[in-house]
Formats: C-alpha cells, sequence, structure tokens
C-alpha cells in the first residue's frame, strides 16, 4: 500500500497572518497631484445644473473652492485617491476626494471619480435612528399612535401563560382573555423602570422620609406578582398621588406621620413670682 502523501512543511506549526498589509501607493498616481487638483477644481466651479437650479455658490472672500492637499490613499496598485480641503462656508471640515488611476507604467493618469467627502473634524448629520427608537417618554401627546411591533418582547400572546396569576385569574373570569398581555420580560423592565425612578427607594425625598410607602394607609398594593413591591399612591397632598411607587419609596405625606406639637423655646423655672403683691403697714 502507498504511503500517504503530504505537502512540504504540512507539520509546522500555522501561522495566522492577520490581516493582509496595506498596498503601497503607486509612485506615478501618487505624484498625480496636479492632475487630481485641476479634477476637483473644474467639478467644483460655481455653475448650474442642466435644469437651471443654482448648485454651490462660492463665497467670494474664501478664495478657490478647493484647498491644500491633505494627504493620499492607496485605493490598490493602479488607483490612488487624493484629498483636498474645501473651502465652501458650508463644508468647513470637508474634503475633496479625486480617485485617479491607469492600467500600468508609462500609462496615462485617468481621473476615476470627483466627490466631497466629510473628513474628521466635519459637521455631518447624527446616525439614523428608527422612528420607534426615537420616542421617548412624554412625547406622545393628543391624538398620536404609538404602534407596537408584532415581536414585542414585552407582550405575550394572551392564550400563553403568562406567570402572573391576577392576570390568569382575568382571563379566565372574560373566556379568552385579552390578545397580548405583559410578558415576564415586559414586568422586569416596567419593575426596573420604576425602582429606579423617581418614585423609587434612592430618590431624594424618600432618603428623607419618615416612613415607607410600604406602611402607608394611603398605599393602594398593586395585584398580582408586581403587589409584592409596588402599589399607588392615594394621598392627593403627596407628590406621587396617582403614581405607581415602590414599597420602599416615602414622603413626608406618610399616614403614620407625628409631628411635635410642644413648644420649641425653652422655659426656665420661675423663681421670683411677681403675680402677688406683699403690704407691709406703715408705721
Amino acid at each position: 500500500m502507498p504511503a500517504p502523501m503530504t505537502s512540504p512543511g504540512a507539520d509546522a506549526p500555522f501561522e495566522d497572518v492577520g490581516q493582509p498589509a496595506p498596498v503601497p501607493p503607486n509612485p506615478e498616481l501618487a505624484a498625480a497631484e496636479d492632475v487630481a487638483r485641476a479634477a476637483a477644481e473644474d467639478e467644483a466651479r460655481p455653475g448650474d445644473d442642466p435644469i437651471g437650479s443654482p448648485v454651490l455658490t462660492l463665497d467670494t472672500e474664501a478664495g478657490a473652492p478647493v484647498g491644500a492637499h491633505v494627504g493620499i490613499e492607496a485605493e490598490g496598485p493602479h488607483a490612488v485617491t487624493h484629498y483636498f480641503e474645501s473651502n465652501y462656508p458650508g463644508y468647513v471640515g470637508w474634503r475633496w476626494a479625486v480617485t485617479v488611476a491607469s492600467v500600468g507604467p508609462g500609462e496615462p493618469v485617468t481621473v476615476s471619480e470627483v466627490v466631497l467627502l466629510p473628513g474628521p473634524s466635519a459637521l455631518t448629520a447624527p446616525e439614523w435612528v428608527p422612528w420607534n427608537q426615537r420616542v421617548r417618554p412624554g412625547d406622545l401627546g393628543a391624538g398620536d399612535l404609538l404602534p407596537t411591533t408584532a415581536d414585542d418582547p414585552r407582550l405575550a400572546p394572551g392564550y400563553l401563560t403568562s406567570d402572573d396569576p391576577a392576570v390568569e385569574e382575568v382571563a379566565h373570569e372574560v373566556g379568552l382573555g385579552r390578545k397580548r398581555v405583559l410578558s415576564l420580560e415586559g414586568r422586569l423592565e416596567a419593575a426596573d423602570r420604576w425602582h429606579s425612578g423617581d418614585f423609587g427607594p434612592r430618590a431624594d425625598i424618600a432618603k428623607l422620609a419618615p416612613g415607607a410607602c410600604g406602611t402607608c394607609g394611603f398605599f393602594l398594593k398593586l395585584a398580582g406578582s408586581m403587589g409584592g413591591a409596588f402599589g399607588v399612591c392615594a394621598n392627593e397632598l403627596a407628590p406621587a398621588d396617582g403614581r405607581v411607587v415602590s414599597v420602599e419609596f416615602g414622603c413626608g405625606a406618610h399616614s403614620e406621620v407625628e409631628v411635635d406639637t410642644s413648644s420649641t423655646v425653652p422655659v426656665a423655672e420661675v423663681v421670683y413670682d411677681d403675680a402677688t403683691l406683699d403690704f407691709e403697714p406703715r408705721g
């Protein structure tokens, strides 16, 4: 039986070469700064588009629209991009990027494209955020609609077990129950938000309160699994009236608060009674 074939160096340890080494810029293309500048100036020249609308106009005090050469970048063995500062007033920090190319040594240098790109210090628009991630508490107004997605992790189908006895009891009473109910993840998110919010135990007013909401007569406990940690304040004079509060929250309107009504002015012991007069007969 013939011996198995092995490739040369098969027993040598594998060496991870990582990312390929950057390609050095083509010397002829790197030296074609004048060609790139001429192309940028031709593109940057103020004028009208084919339908007569004004394109970019240059402030006469700003000078030439194409500024100093700021660098090059190799795009491969046959292409190099030259960067020039932009002097357009509305494009501070932007750069003209001109890509030049050639098919080989001694061949003509041609211009592939000319574009205006933001530089490291350019003022650009913020990263786009989907609308449903831009909405914040308090943004919803009268008549506004905020639909939920079909796969919202905060909600679960009503026919599934919700892990909350109170929800299951309501669903049983009405037959089918609601189409979707709060999922375990949704309840945990709400609990974390309420506990760390303005009516949680870390609020300044709670730290100075004479007692916690869990011992207050105005505290209405929530039903279900959330009732062990949260309730609703029913004291119209309290800052949290009608709000969900943590059992560890508290304020100065606690039902069992007691105020010392004794005088704060110390009264000294009477050492001389001048309420009565002593009369001595005169001889």
